[in-house]
């Protein structure tokens, strides 16, 4: 069985805030990337704290319902 990432952003919710895990621990919502950055920095994932996160790091970060660029909720047709 394969490991997920440390960290997941799960789907948008109604209002478009993702909740962010790290080890399956919420860290907080973040509406944009630049929260999940200051999540992620907050919880040690950057080299120093005006270091720039890599928020398209496969190993690192699983982005369900939506990539990076996704802040809305999916509305099926």
């Amino acid at each position: 069985m394969a490991a997920h990432p440390p960290v997941i952003v799960h789907p948008p919710s109604a209002t478009g805030a993702r909740r962010v895990t790290v080890h399956g621990q919420i860290v907080g919502l973040a509406h944009g990337r630049g929260e999940v950055a200051a999540l992620l920095r907050a919880a040690g994932f950057a080299p120093g704290p005006d270091e720039a996160v890599e928020l398209d790091r496969p190993g690192l970060i699983e982005w369900r319902g939506g990539d990076l660029d996704t802040w809305s909720p999916v509305v099926n047709p």
